[in-house]
């Protein structure tokens, strides 16, 4: 008897495999680091073929881990880093080239010169989006324009694209299945989330051919079976969605003026805003939070590209720390930044600032400042950059939240959600099962193979592990907001 769903959270950093029971708890995982290449200033890669390979053997794992057998998983569930763009050879499944990260910047200046108001406002209306580097468009471009013959062999239809999940499903379903998901797909700058299908012309804007493009299909569906080499058996392949989508589902944020916020290598806060595709006029994205049974349910979300990565670079590159469970201590053991501030534009600045030359700083630094008040600047970064999202949020008529539901590989750190409330002046509720985003793909792939009959079931299954309220003064709070300001403004491009 099927007991079991397995989620596959294909991630920036990681790649990850959880076996959850049908009650939503995890019973055993696998991760295995993912290296990142940049081959140029602000260009990240990934190999795909490391992708697929780690997937397989982090699937395998979870599986032996508690000796679960492969015919008791009732559903997969599949949820990735979104943007990340992979073309491939629809005859031997082989990659033309590494994936191009959401977080790289090389098609910079094919937006600046497509870009004007007009242009830009017109893509907005269609997709939601704004015309950056980090969606998928440009990237399929660049990728078009730059490797040899690609374009005419797209064009005459040997090519596919697929974000991370598409190129996976691809790879598991043994070259059978080509397709995506919706909140996937609003992710490219070529799906039109008001009419749901792709759009002629945002194909012909990025000059893109249609013959590239994987079918879009709800979040519960039916995204076909696994070769069953692969594991023995045909699994059933029954949800899909992005990862910050996959979270806002596995958080529960299920009514309108719900919201979540994923800290992992990017920070993104997503708000429910239900039928209504709210289109910010401060510079958030209008999205969609998932589909089910064909109908969209939309939401607001601001993108910030560098929270748990800031922590990496401390670790990496500056050799600050061992290991990122030090950083909670050391924050502890001073009781400010003593006025430093580190604004982790490494990649450009996300939401709501768009800028993608902005580069990184750390300012105020005085002969008394140590390597505990770079380490604390950094975790508070991640917080300040969550307010701007916040306020943004609230200019363009959200109320301010109940609760804010958090996840992610950061929010293990008390003292990161200590300073949040504070910060946010907003409680801040913590799961009891962090990793959300895999429990959302889970939780689509039980909808899709009706295990769970709607949402409210699911509703009922999500815990708190612990809240945190704001103690912080009011005068304390927003003059640390405003010396983040001033030091964001330091870092900006215009």
């Amino acid at each position: 008897m099927s007991q079991y769903l397995l989620a596959i959270d294909q991630g920036t950093t990681s790649s990850r495999a959880i076996v959850f029971d049908l009650a939503g708890r995890p019973v055993s995982s696998a991760q295995q680091e993912l290296p990142q290449i940049f081959p140029s200033e602000g260009w990240v890669e990934h190999d795909p073929e490391q992708i697929w390979s780690d997937t397989l053997k982090v699937c395998h794992a979870a599986l032996s881990k508690n000796e679960v057998s492969a015919a008791a998983i009732a559903a997969i569930g599949i949820t990735n880093q979104r943007e990340t763009t992979v073309i491939w050879d629809r005859a031997t499944g082989k990659p033309i080239h590494h994936a191009i990260v959401w977080q790289d910047r090389r098609t910079a200046p094919q937006c600046q010169a497509l870009y004007t108001p007009e242009k830009e406002k017109w893509l907005t209306a269609k997709t939601g989006l704004l015309l950056d580097p980090y969606f998928s468009a440009t990237k399929i471009a660049w990728l078009l324009n730059e490797i040899p013959g690609a374009r005419e062999r797209a064009e005459r239809g040997e090519l596919a694209f697929g974000t991370i999940d598409s190129f996976l499903l691809w790879r598991l379903t043994g070259g059978r299945v080509h397709a995506t998901d919706a909140t996937n797909a609003a992710r490219t700058l070529l799906f039109n989330i008001h009419t749901q299908a792709w759009d002629d012309e945002l194909l012909a804007f990025f000059n893109i051919p249609r013959a590239l493009l994987p079918d879009v299909r709800d979040n519960a569906a039916d995204y076909g079976y696994t070769d069953e080499a692969l594991f023995g058996v045909r699994i059933p392949i029954r949800g899909m969605a992005g990862d910050q989508q996959a979270a806002t589902v596995g958080q529960a944020c299920f009514s309108p003026g719900m919201i979540k916020s994923t800290y992992g290598t990017g920070c993104f806060m997503v708000l429910n805003t239900g039928e209504i595709a709210v289109q910010s006029n401060n510079r958030l994205l209008t999205t969609i939070a998932y589909r089910l049974d064909g109908k969209p349910t939309y939401a607001l979300e601001g993108s910030i590209f560098i929270a748990g990565a800031a922590v990496q670079w401390l670790r990496d590159a500056l050799q600050l720390v061992r290991h990122a469970s030090e950083t909670e201590e050391m924050a502890r053991a001073v009781t400010s930044t003593g006025g430093v501030y580190l604004v982790p534009a490494f990649t450009g600045l996300g939401a709501p600032y768009w800028d993608p030359l902005a580069r990184g700083a750390i300012v105020g630094l005085t002969r008394d400042s140590g390597i505990a008040h770079i380490v604390r600047a950094a975790l508070e970064s991640v917080c300040y950059q969550s307010r701007d999202l916040l306020e943004a949020m609230q200019a363009d008529g959200a109320a301010l939240p109940k609760a804010l539901r958090v996840d992610g590989g950061m929010v293990g750190n008390d003292w990161v959600m200590e300073f949040l409330t504070d910060i946010l002046d907003v409680p801040v509720e913590r799961p009891v099962v962090a990793e959300t985003t895999a429990l959302g793909a889970a939780y689509l792939a039980g909808l899709g193979a009706g295990i769970y009959q709607s949402l409210d079931q699911l509703s009922q299954m999500w815990q708190v592990e612990r809240a945190f309220y704001p103690e912080a003064e009011p005068q304390r709070r927003e003059a640390l907001y405003r010396g983040w300001l001033e030091a964001v403004g330091r870092t900006r491009s215009r």
